[in-house]
């Protein structure tokens, strides 16, 4: 029921050395451009919430914060790209719950994501939204999962890529469901929504920013939120939960940088993160997208991407899924 994919070429582009040696710390970070890797394409959710906070950041610091978008492998390349930069603040990592999943999902990382990177702080939590084509028959979840299991294996789904949180949101519901789906991975949900809305492919577990957006603009339907309970920013739509008592999937942004970045940049950007938070205009950018705020310091941020990787690594298992 579940595939091995195999991924040479990601294989080969991540195959440098992890370890650099950090530089001394500046008094005036940012003094220069900071680049920041995000794992999807641009105009996805984790882009549009990068692309709020990095323009935040740049104002605040009087420095550019630039968005980097290096799409393919789950986020993986984006990693790679972030953990083989020298350790000095110029080069961050846009973290999302694809970070927590590979380490199990994918059998031949060259890194650890958690030794390899230091936590610098959170930016918000949010729910993923199951939406289909509008061309897709049933309206309810339950009239889903009848619809699956009446259709075993010729029902699409799209991802944003292998290992992402819709991916393995999808994965959770056919395991708890016994309902029979099939994979069809993108560089990016941005990228997934023209097949659904042609109906190539029939459904996505997208997170909210990117999805609410579709939804408004009546190109497809939505069937309810992976939150244990009803979100607040679509208090209409049922939680899955609902139907399937115990299922839960909400995601977590916020921000890592190589190992070995010194602790006075760490906690100059945690800080930073922590005043955007609580402007006005930030929380309303991260209100539309349906995201909640979610401030945290380093250790509080590093435990919760530490608890997810091992929640995910117990879904992935049970699932039987693997990347090679």
């Amino acid at each position: 029921m579940f595939r091995s994919l195999r991924h040479g070429v990601f294989a080969l582009a991540l195959c440098f050395g992890l370890t650099s040696i950090a530089p001394p710390a500046s008094a005036a970070y940012p003094d220069r451009p900071v680049h920041w890797m995000i794992g999807f394409a641009a105009g996805g959710p984790v882009d549009i919430v990068a692309r709020i906070m990095a323009q935040w950041l740049s104002e605040h610091f009087g420095q550019q914060f630039i968005v980097e978008n290096r799409t393919g492998s789950g986020g993986n390349i984006a990693a790679a790209a972030a953990i083989n930069a020298p350790p000095d603040g110029y080069t961050l990592l846009f973290v999302a719950p694809n970070n927590a999943i590979s380490t199990s999902l994918y059998k031949k990382l060259p890194f650890d994501f958690l030794r390899d990177t230091v936590p610098v702080a959170s930016i918000m939590q949010l729910t993923n939204l199951l939406v289909v084509s509008n061309a897709f028959p049933p309206k309810t979840v339950q009239e889903f999962i009848d619809y699956c299991k009446a259709n075993p294996g010729k029902i699409s789904y799209a991802s944003s890529g292998n290992g992402t949180s819709v991916h393995m949101s999808a994965e959770l519901f056919k395991v708890m469901t016994k309902c029979d789906m099939v994979h069809v991975p993108y560089r990016g949900s941005a990228i997934a929504f023209p097949d659904i809305i042609s109906n190539k492919v029939q459904l996505i577990f997208d997170n909210l920013p990117s999805a609410l957006e579709q939804v408004k603009g009546g190109t497809v339907r939505a069937l309810g939120v992976t939150s244990p309970k009803r979100w607040p920013a679509v208090p209409d739509l049922p939680a899955i939960a609902e139907t399937v008592p115990g299922f839960e999937s909400v995601g977590f942004y916020g921000i890592s940088a190589p190992k070995g970045t010194p602790q006075e940049i760490v906690d100059t950007l945690n800080k930073a993160i922590g005043e955007a938070l609580k402007d006005p205009k930030i929380i309303a950018k991260l209100g539309e997208t349906g995201g909640i705020p979610r401030p945290m310091t380093p250790a509080e941020f590093g435990k919760l991407v530490a608890d997810e990787t091992e929640k995910w690594r117990k879904v992935v298992e049970f699932a039987g899924v693997s990347v090679d």
